[in-house]
């Protein structure tokens, strides 16, 4: 594989990390159970999976 001739200065690895930022999670209030939780991600209350405000999958019962 071929590999750098001459070193890369700090500067040069500085100036192409300057778009590497963190990004703070958008949060939402869902209007069916009231929760908060991350936008546009499924998420569980009270056992039962919701989307987009809607009832996805309930927790299937245990066998016994």
């Amino acid at each position: 594989m071929p590999n750098p001739k001459r070193r890369h200065s700090q500067q040069r690895s500085a100036k192409r990390r300057t778009h590497y930022s963190a990004v703070s999670v958008t949060l939402t209030k869902d209007s069916t159970t009231g929760e908060t939780h991350p936008r546009h991600r499924a998420h569980v209350s009270e056992g039962k999976l919701y989307y987009k405000g809607k009832l996805v999958a309930e927790k299937a019962p245990a066998k016994a």
